[in-house]
C-alpha cells in the first residue's frame, strides 16, 4: 500500500466515525488555535510597544514634573524651583554626549477659537527643534524657526484634529486662531494620526492630533503662569549616536536632586529601558501563553492515542486478515501511524482557520492589536503534527505487534 493509498483508507476509516473523529480532533483544533491566537496577540502587542517606544526615541531621556496637592507643593517649593529652564541649561552644562536639551511646557487654556469654530486641544510650548526629537512630520507648511522663537513670534503649529475642529477642510496655513487673548497665525499642519492618547508602562504618549505647538518664549512671555506649577513639564534629552541612555539618566538623576534640593518632584524615563522591559514582558508572555497551548495539544494528543488504541481493539480482525494475506508488520504500523497523522493534519488544518478567525475578532472588537505570522502558523501546526505522530506510534505499535492467528480468533 503506498502512500496515497494509505491516506485515502485513513480518511475512510476517519469518515466512518464521523463524530468520534470529530471529538478527537477537538484538542488539537483548540491547542493549535490557541496557539495561533496567543502569539498573533502577543505579536501584535509588541509591535504596537516598539512603535510607541520608537516614538518618545530609544536616544532620548525625558524628565517630567511631579503632580502635587497645593499644601505639598508650597513645602516642596522652599527647596525646589521644580522643573525648569534652569534644569535644560545646567544639562546642557554638565551631561556629555548630549545632542539637544528640548523644554516643554503645557499651557492652562480656557479657550482655543478661531473665526470657523472652537476646539479643546493641548497646548505645549516648546523648542524650535523639537519637531525632530519628538519625531513629528508636518503634512503641510513648516515648523517655526529659532529667530522665530527668539522673538517671541506668535505662531503655532497644530494638529490634524485641531485643523479639522477649526477650519473644516479649508487650508489652514497663514490661517489664525486664538489661544486665550493671544493670537497666533499657522505656520504648519502635523501629519495625521490618532487623536488618542496612549499609555505604555504607566508611561503617558500624548496624541499630536490634539496639540497646539507655539515657542517655548512666546509660552512664557505671553501667557500667565502659576509661580508654583513647574515652569516645564518636560525637558526631551536627545544623546549622541552611541551614547549609553541609562548611564546618562543616572548622571541627569543625579544632577537634578542636587539642583531640586533632595527633593523628588521629578521623573525620569529611559525608552531604551522601556525597549527591554517590554521585550521580557513579551517574552514572559510568549512562554506562559506557549505552555497554556502546549498543555491543550498534549491533552489532544493523549486523546488520539485513546481513540487509535480503541480503533485497534475494534479491526483486531481487519489486522488479522491482512496479516493473513501476506500484509507485514510495516504495513499494519504504517497505516496507523498514517490516520493519527491524519487526525492532526486535519484538526491543525481546522485549528489554523480558528486561530485567525479569534486573532480578527479581538482586532473588531476588543480594539487591540493583532498580527498573524506565518512563523505562528508554521509553529502551531509543526507541532499538531508531531503530537499526532509521537502518540500514533505506541497504538500502532500494539496493533503491528498482534499475532495473526489470535487477531482471526478475535471477537
Amino acid at each position: 500500500m503506498n502512500l496515497r493509498e494509505a491516506l485515502l483508507a485513513a480518511v475512510a476509516s476517519l469518515a466512518t466515525h464521523k463524530l468520534r473523529s470529530a471529538l478527537t480532533m477537538l484538542g488539537i483544533l483548540f491547542g493549535v488555535g490557541a496557539v495561533i491566537a496567543m502569539l498573533s496577540i502577543g505579536t501584535g502587542a509588541e509591535r504596537q510597544a516598539m512603535a510607541l517606544i520608537d516614538s518618545m526615541g530609544l536616544r532620548n531621556v525625558l524628565i517630567h514634573g511631579v503632580e502635587f496637592a497645593e499644601d505639598e507643593l508650597r513645602e516642596i517649593r522652599k527647596q525646589s524651583l521644580g522643573l525648569s529652564l534652569r534644569d535644560v541649561r545646567a544639562i546642557q552644562d554638565s551631561v556629555p554626549h548630549l545632542e539637544s536639551v528640548l523644554p516643554r511646557v503645557e499651557l492652562d487654556t480656557y479657550k482655543v477659537l478661531s473665526a470657523g469654530g472652537k476646539t479643546k486641544p493641548q497646548v505645549f510650548g516648546v523648542s524650535h527643534d523639537y519637531d525632530q526629537a519628538a519625531n513629528l512630520r508636518l503634512s503641510e507648511g513648516r515648523f517655526f524657526s529659532a529667530a522665530e522663537q527668539e522673538s517671541h513670534a506668535q505662531v503655532c503649529v497644530i494638529g490634524s484634529k485641531v485643523q479639522k475642529d477649526l477650519f473644516g477642510y479649508e487650508h489652514a496655513l497663514g490661517r489664525d486662531l486664538k489661544v486665550n487673548d493671544v493670537w497666533l497665525t499657522v505656520v504648519g499642519v502635523l501629519r495625521p494620526e490618532s487623536d488618542s492618547d496612549r499609555e505604555l508602562l504607566g508611561v503617558s504618549i500624548k496624541s499630536s492630533a490634539a496639540q497646539v505647538l507655539l515657542p517655548v518664549t512666546t509660552a512664557h512671555r505671553k501667557f500667565e503662569h502659576d509661580p508654583l506649577q513647574d515652569e516645564l513639564d518636560e525637558i526631551r534629552v536627545t544623546l549622541l549616536p552611541g551614547a549609553d541612555p541609562v548611564e546618562s539618566a543616572a548622571i541627569i538623576a543625579g544632577l537634578l536632586d542636587r539642583l531640586h534640593g533632595g527633593e523628588e518632584d521629578t521623573t525620569l524615563t529611559v525608552p531604551q529601558a522601556l525597549l527591554e522591559q517590554s521585550r521580557q514582558t513579551q517574552r514572559l508572555f510568549n512562554i506562559v501563553m506557549g505552555c497554556i497551548a502546549g498543555i491543550s495539544l498534549v491533552v489532544g494528543g493523549i486523546g488520539i492515542m485513546n481513540i487509535m488504541l480503541a480503533t485497534v481493539l475494534e479491526r483486531t480482525r481487519e489486522i488479522g486478515t491482512r496479516r493473513a494475506v501476506g500484509a507485514r508488520r510495516s504495513h499494519i504500523r504504517n497505516q496507523f501511524i498514517i490516520e493519527a497523522f491524519t487526525i492532526s493534519l486535519l484538526g491543525g488544518a481546522t485549528g489554523v482557520a480558528l486561530g485567525i478567525g479569534i486573532a480578527r475578532g479581538v482586532a473588531a472588537y476588543a480594539g487591540w492589536a493583532t498580527v498573524v505570522t506565518a512563523s505562528s502558523i508554521l509553529l502551531a501546526t509543526g507541532v499538531s503534527l508531531a503530537v499526532g505522530l509521537v502518540f500514533g506510534i505506541y497504538p500502532a505499535m500494539r496493533a503491528a505487534d498482534l499475532n495473526p492467528i489470535d487477531a482471526l480468533r478475535h471477537e
